[in-house]
């Protein structure tokens, strides 16, 4: 049984994979506040699909790239789960995860890229090949920069039409595509480490100066 979660993004994502397929799924209602509702969604799914946590065999995590402090909630508690439950835990890109559901929209039949929202007037983007593997990135830049014709997954696409002028679902991560993503090798899976573009927006205040 896998439980996979992601928070690289405003809402959290979770969803329970028995091996076969997708069992249960769920998303918050709520944007942001990824501390105070991950352990709730995963306990009301547990509880949904009549399992306790050491049922669970497995873990995935989305990697992001995201927001530091969101992208943080979901890596820690995927670590901390399979500390305590002596299960391993995978790490998958998220915007590879996007692109997996977005290759099945499109048929396989394009080439295209995901775009999700990276602040300050910027997107994570990472382009795909009909299949929905990876063919480069992700990078992080300003949507003119990288500004493209051909189809768009994710929030970019709807915050940066003029950018982004073929959007195509969908806009968020599903850990339901997250789990199938794991159970059929179909990505490349990793340590549960946050993908990084650039450096988070808070930092360590810096020592004050000496008074004389």
């Amino acid at each position: 049984m896998l439980l996979a979660f992601d928070t690289a993004t405003p809402f959290v994502t979770v969803a329970l994979h028995d091996g076969e397929d997708v069992v249960a799924e769920r998303r918050s209602e709520q944007r942001m506040k990824h501390g105070e509702q991950l352990a709730p969604l995963i306990d009301g799914l547990l509880r949904e699909a009549g399992l306790v946590r050491q049922d669970l065999t497995a873990l995935a995590v989305g990697t992001g790239p995201g927001p530091f402090t969101g992208l943080r909630v979901g890596l820690v508690t995927a670590r901390t789960l399979a500390l305590v439950l002596d299960i391993p835990a995978y790490g998958v890109c998220t915007l590879d995860a996007i692109a997996l559901e977005a290759a099945e929209g499109l048929g396989h039949s394009t080439d295209f890229v995901v775009a999700t929202d990276a602040r300050r007037k910027e997107v994570y983007l990472a382009a795909y090949d009909e299949q929905g593997a990876r063919l480069s990135g992700p990078v992080v830049d300003r949507p003119a920069a990288v500004a493209t014709e051909l189809p768009v997954a994710g929030e970019g696409a709807r915050l940066y039409p003029e950018q982004f002028s073929r959007p195509v679902a969908p806009e968020l991560p599903s850990a339901g595509w997250l789990a199938r993503a794991v159970a059929e090798e179909r990505v490349e899976l990793t340590d549960p480490e946050p993908r990084y573009l650039r450096r988070p927006d808070a930092s360590v205040p810096a020592a004050p100066k000496k008074v004389s």
